[in-house]
């Protein structure tokens, strides 16, 4: 968290090595920022970042003074900047949640890059509320505007247990079950079967289709989970080489974290 009116003091790895004179490589080879009384960094976050005025007070063998507290009485302010972490475990969300929130025009236009790393202010994280859908024509299915019963970070454990009971189930068999809108319905069924079909096609050396055969999805419903499964499968074999590219670029000095950076699949 970056404190309130101290944005301009923060200061990232590479700043400090400027600051003495030494590649970043050689700071995170050095042992210094692990050292007793270092300051801690702001975030929780792979690319660290730390308080300009905390590293210039150790750096001068002076004690390094606290951050100052908020004045809401928590010691907390509503202009307290939270990173992606930060702004997820306040909203009471995983993080691939607030990734999607993010998204949404009433928080992304309040983001701001701080050493290249996304930050929102503490009062929209807190007061995001979601629009309400448009309303639109048609028969059928939910009232228009009408949110979603389930949450959606609970919501693929519970089609997990619908398709477990029924490999045919569809996009309106969930709607109708767990109150969601027939589009949520739809992305967390191809989401769910092709990540299952995935598993099959690695353990088995199969084709999607007989992937999907074997899990027993009628044909007419895994069109889009199929390609969706042969994209996950190649991510996956694409992983070590990745993985192995981050760690020759970590161990070159092209990375700012003390660790190679981790590769994700979305």
């Amino acid at each position: 968290m970056i404190r309130a009116g101290r944005r301009h003091l923060v200061r990232t790895l590479a700043d400090i090595a400027a600051q003495q004179g030494i590649a970043v490589q050689t700071l995170l080879s050095s042992g210094r920022l692990q050292a007793e009384g270092f300051p801690a960094p702001l975030g929780a976050g792979r690319t660290r970042l730390y308080d300009g005025e905390q590293v210039d007070a150790y750096l001068a063998g002076r004690p390094v003074p606290e951050l100052p507290a908020g004045d809401d009485g928590e010691g907390l302010d509503d202009e307290d900047l939270l990173d992606r972490q930060e702004a997820a475990a306040l909203s009471g969300i995983p993080l691939h949640a607030w990734d999607r929130r993010k998204k949404n025009p009433s928080v992304s236009e309040h983001m701001v890059l701080v050493g290249g790393v996304e930050h929102w202010p503490r009062r929209i994280v807190r007061d995001y509320t979601p629009a309400p859908r448009p309303q639109t024509g048609g028969g059928g299915g939910r009232p228009a505007g009408a949110g979603d019963q389930v949450p959606r970070d609970l919501l693929p454990a519970r089609v997990a247990q619908l398709l477990d009971d029924d490999p045919a189930l569809t996009a309106a068999g969930v709607t109708e079950q767990l109150g969601v809108h027939r589009n949520t319905a739809q992305a967390a069924l191809t989401a769910l079967r092709a990540q299952r079909m995935a598993d099959v096609m690695e353990q088995r050396g199969v084709t999607a289709a007989q992937a999907a055969a074997a899990l027993g999805y009628p044909a007419g419903l895994t069109r889009r989970a199929s390609i969706r499964a042969e994209a996950i499968v190649r991510g996956r074999q694409a992983r070590p080489y990745l993985a192995d590219v981050a760690r020759a670029l970590h161990a070159r000095g092209f990375t700012t974290t003390d660790t190679p950076p981790a590769v994700e699949h979305p």
